[in-house]
């Protein structure tokens, strides 16, 4: 296996089966646990086609590229280390034969990164790949909303939208709404494509996201947009002129919509519920309550399905503790840092601002989500930034062939021509 740096040949546009690849890996993470759908689908086929989606991802990943180029990247070496702990705590079977299957599934994971790492150059093309895979699963929660809306938003999830024909949750549908507004934004901002095609994405995704209710999904656009913003305000009119409507809009809403945004901030909950974060905080407490051993401590009890006693951590770092250890956890925080600070030292750029705004994204998610320490969107996301931090690839000049002028022979002149010497 050879690694590309970037002073190497690039290889020769990114093939479209690149962006399948991709698909399949967007397939993959969105999970097989959520709402009732209104054909009822076994989680056992669920399964199978997200696997199924890996395994075709990981196979067409190593069909393109079989000479095995890769590209350094820090973040995927990062993950590679994570894998290694995660088989090491999961060795002991504490947490059954499924620790195994899910260390199986991060290999697959890993290395499909590490084949698509030949076409990190630092251009938008994985981009353009993430937003048209997300926006076509909103598509399907819009549709199921369409064909049965109170399957689409039921009673069991306070009236949130949920996937109707895929189980989705409505934070799983509010992230990637998120995700796409913020990417299609800074896209407009970077004149990368025309407000049109951005409206086409932009507001059937906020009316998506309104209707999931879900609130960090929301404070994590709204402070990676202004993240992202800021890093382009020194060198773009388009982002200052943004940047400056956007904080208007902002002021305006909040004096004459503020009853309104609280109500839908709170979700009809009490002030108590909301404060300890819908009942978070009482399943972090007991976990980090529960006794361990200094094993067990270091490198967790193997990966699980991010719950503990039977109720969901939702918290990336307590997630990571409970199945890989303050180890994983110093691994995770290691590669968010790395993301960070490399796109600090980054020029201010399109790509830069892209990255910054996944970054923080998945650090403000971190909090309430669990997924930094196993496949899943967030490492995606991540992945996604990687993508846009690589330093772009030298094409290799073309070896310049050296013409030799072929001797003109001197011109012949007729005899008649010729001067007569006179003697």
């Amino acid at each position: 296996m050879s690694t590309q740096p970037g002073a190497e040949r690039r290889p020769a546009g990114t093939p479209k089966i690149v962006g399948v690849v991709w698909g399949l890996l967007v397939l993959n993470t969105l999970g097989s646990a959520g709402a009732k759908t209104i054909v009822p689908l076994p989680r056992s086929l669920i399964q199978m086609v997200t696997m199924g989606a890996l395994v075709a991802a990981f196979t067409l990943a190593l069909a393109v590229n079989l000479q095995l180029r890769i590209r350094a990247s820090a973040y995927v070496l990062l993950l590679t280390l994570l894998l290694v702990l995660s088989v090491i705590s999961s060795a002991d079977l504490e947490s059954g034969f499924g620790a195994l299957f899910r260390c199986a599934r991060l290999a697959l994971f890993v290395g499909t990164l590490w084949l698509l790492s030949r076409w990190w150059d630092g251009g938008l093309t994985f981009v353009r790949h993430h937003i048209r895979m997300y926006f076509a699963v909103l598509g399907s929660v819009a549709a199921g909303l369409l064909i049965s809306p109170g399957a689409a938003m039921p009673e069991l999830y306070g009236g949130r939208l949920v996937g109707a024909l895929w189980p989705l949750t409505p934070p799983q549908i509010g992230q990637y709404a998120a995700v796409i507004i913020g990417l299609t934004v800074l896209l407009v901002l970077g004149r990368r494509t025309d407000r049109t095609s951005a409206a086409v994405v932009i507001v059937p995704s906020l009316v998506l996201l309104a209707l999931t209710h879900t609130r960090t999904a929301t404070l994590g656009l709204l402070i990676g947009l202004v993240l992202a913003i800021g890093s382009l305000i020194l060198t773009s009119a388009a982002a200052r002129r943004f940047f400056t409507w956007a904080v208007l809009c902002a002021v305006v809403a909040a004096v004459g919509f503020a009853s309104a945004l609280q109500a839908w901030f709170l979700r009809g909950q009490s002030k108590e519920n909301f404060s300890n974060l819908t009942g978070r905080a009482k399943v972090w407490d007991a976990l980090l309550a529960a006794p361990r051993s200094t094993s067990e401590k270091l490198f967790g009890a193997g990966l699980g399905d991010k719950s503990f006693g039977g109720l969901p951590i939702d918290n990336s770092w307590l997630a990571v503790y409970n199945e890989q250890g303050l180890i994983g956890v110093t691994v995770v925080a290691a590669f968010i840092i790395v993301l960070g600070g490399v796109a600090l030292l980054r020029p201010p750029s399109l790509q830069r601002a892209c990255a910054i705004f996944l970054i923080s994204y998945c650090a403000i998610a971190s909090y309430t989500e669990a997924g930094l320490g196993d496949a899943s969107p967030y490492l995606l996301h991540l992945a996604l930034a990687a993508s846009l931090l690589a330093a772009p690839a030298a094409a290799t000049p073309l070896a310049t062939r050296e013409v030799s002028t072929p001797e003109v022979p001197p011109r012949r002149i007729p005899r008649w021509a010729q001067k007569s010497e006179v003697t």
